[in-house]
């Protein structure tokens, strides 16, 4: 008899039912992390079709998952009551599918760039994410992310929205490909404590700017875009209103 058995075989009727309960509340968070595959899935179709707002969409979708799950996941105590499934790396796959993929795809498919552009510098998106999504230092020990964390669902939408000559979008990608591997921080919107209200205020109207432009045919009016212009700049500021914008330097 191995030891969950014996323990098992320990428990009253009353505490056996109380643990199913955790367990499928566990379990069930898991396969809700795992169900932005799915949403995944139809974004990449979207994109394919070229339908960007749908694509869009779904990617808020993936956003509004990726945003509770973790918080439903400490609630549940997965990693007691669900240990079988890793729901980190369960998230990282999910992610790299909105945060990576489904951009990737889009950008290939829009007229942004010219194909041939588009197609070889998606594969070096495709394949500098995937090395960063494996890197044991992508979090800093206050929480912050060491370099870009492959946000490109966000970075994407203002190409789209700006829509810059196609060297400058260029330049811009191969840019931000580097920052993955800068040793600088970018704030964790959520984690970070250091000005979290305002962060979380920020990424509010980031969507709201962001929502206005997609349903405006990424023409939202120059609101949208000066709002869009604020958040980015906040973002891009906050690293060096930390003790230190070097990630080796709590």
């Amino acid at each position: 008899m191995g030891a969950d058995d014996l323990e098992d075989h320990q428990l009253t009727r009353e505490e056996k039912a109380r643990k199913q309960v955790r367990q499928t509340a566990g379990y069930s968070v898991h396969l809700f992390t795992a169900s932005g595959g799915a949403v995944a899935v139809l974004a990449l179709y979207a994109a394919i079709d070229q339908k960007f707002a749908v694509m869009f969409g779904w990617l808020a979708v993936a956003l509004f998952i990726d945003g509770i799950d973790g918080t439903l996941a400490r609630a549940a105590k997965v990693e007691v009551f669900a240990p079988i499934i890793d729901g980190s790396i369960l998230d990282l796959v999910i992610d790299f599918l909105t945060y990576v993929l489904v951009p990737v795809i889009a950008l290939w498919r829009s007229d942004l760039m010219p194909e041939p552009w588009s197609f070889w510098i998606g594969l070096v998106v495709v394949i500098g994410s995937a090395m960063y999504f494996a890197d044991t230092r992508m979090k800093t020990k206050d929480n912050w992310f060491r370099g870009f964390p492959a946000l490109w669902n966000v970075f994407i939408v203002y190409l789209f929205v700006f829509k810059l000559p196609a060297i400058l979008t260029a330049i811009a990608i191969l840019t931000f490909v580097g920052l993955m591997f800068a040793p600088i921080v970018f704030v964790h919107p959520l984690r970070v404590e250091k000005l979290r209200i305002m962060t979380i205020c920020m990424t509010v109207l980031w969507f709201v700017c962001a929502g206005s432009a997609v349903w405006g045919g990424f023409d939202g009016g120059l609101w949208s875009k000066v709002g869009l212009v604020l958040v980015g700049a906040y973002f891009l500021t906050l690293p060096f209103l930390r003790k230190s914008p070097w990630a080796e330097e709590a």
